[in-house]
């Protein structure tokens, strides 16, 4: 059986796949995989500790002279995604009021555009890209949670980011450069686990969503993703463009929000009480975000990876034509 060579046959295979049946084994089965132990922290509770393991194979492969471009990578994107966000969550709160347009509140625009799913992002930079796209995570990792969507709604209190959650971020990929620059025999050693790893992390990601989500969502939570990935997914596309980088496709990663981003709403509403009556309505349809941009995002991923290849073959044709 061609199981591998099917999976990637499939844009973004290698994560969606896993995703999808992950997400699926929780919807049919939420408790299959909670039997504690190596079972339970493989298939449902372990993501985070294998995305790590992924991210430090991939700190690995940057080369000392390439770090500061996955810095302006990171901070592009960082900027681009927050940016879109913010803004037409506050045009949309002041053309339609807190209640929104075709049932999205801008509480659950401002909480989902905003956000991006960090392992999504790393697993199609690191199938599409390079080290450099990988290593911008550790940057575009701080639109995760609630705190720019504070910022955007005036929560200025709260405007500081901890210093424990950068660390935690920043330091799998930086041992990892680390290590890789001191031996490029460890960077050799650890460069597989930059796509073994990826299918192992997608699972249990998978798992902690739930199809569910989507019926109670309905359609505006539907249309939220779409929107989501869309909109950022091409506006860090056309901005990579612009910037000349190598692989601008990657840009569109950012298109997909992530499962953290869940709690947002709620968040924000303990702290300003007059978004509590959108609140749970917002809570249903980030959730919803989350699964379609999931599904969504690694499609345009692979679409514009297609067509910048096509482009670039024309383009080489032209020259050689013109000469």
């Amino acid at each position: 059986m061609k199981i591998l060579a099917t999976v990637k046959k499939i844009p973004g295979g290698m994560m969606v796949v896993p995703l999808l049946l992950g997400a699926l084994t929780n919807t049919l089965f939420p408790s299959i995989f909670a039997l504690g132990g190596f079972t339970e922290a493989l298939f449902k509770t372990g993501a985070t500790a294998l995305l790590g393991a992924f991210l430090f194979c991939s700190g690995a492969q940057i080369n000392i002279k390439q770090a500061g471009v996955s810095v302006y990578k990171g901070v592009v994107l960082l900027i681009v995604k927050v940016t879109i966000g913010a803004l037409l969550g506050i045009l949309v709160n002041h053309f339609f009021g807190i209640a929104g347009v075709l049932g999205i509140s801008p509480l659950a625009i401002i909480s989902s555009l905003t956000n991006k799913n960090g392992g999504l992002y790393a697993a199609l930079a690191g199938e599409y890209g390079d080290s450099t796209d990988v290593g911008a995570t550790s940057i575009i990792a701080l639109s995760d949670g609630p705190f720019f969507t504070m910022i955007a709604f005036g929560a200025t209190g709260l405007a500081q980011i901890p210093l424990s959650a950068l660390l935690a971020a920043v330091l799998p990929i930086l041992v990892g450069f680390i290590l890789g620059n001191l031996d490029e025999d460890i960077r050799d050693f650890l460069a597989p686990g930059t796509a073994v790893l990826i299918p192992f992390f997608a699972f249990p990601l998978g798992a902690s969503l739930n199809f569910g989500q989507l019926i109670t969502a309905g359609a505006s939570g539907i249309l939220l993703g779409v929107l989501c990935t869309l909109i950022t997914g091409f506006a860090g596309y056309f901005v990579f463009r612009v910037l000349k980088f190598k692989f601008p496709q990657v840009g569109a990663a950012v298109g997909a929000t992530a499962g953290n981003a869940i709690g947002t709403p709620a968040a924000v509403a303990a702290i300003d009480p007059s978004l509590a009556e959108v609140a749970s309505q917002a809570t249903a349809q980030v959730a919803a975000a989350i699964i379609v941009t999931a599904l969504l995002c690694p499609v345009l991923v692979s679409f514009l990876d297609r067509y910048e290849k096509k482009r670039k073959g024309l383009t080489r044709k032209e020259v050689i034509t013109s000469e």
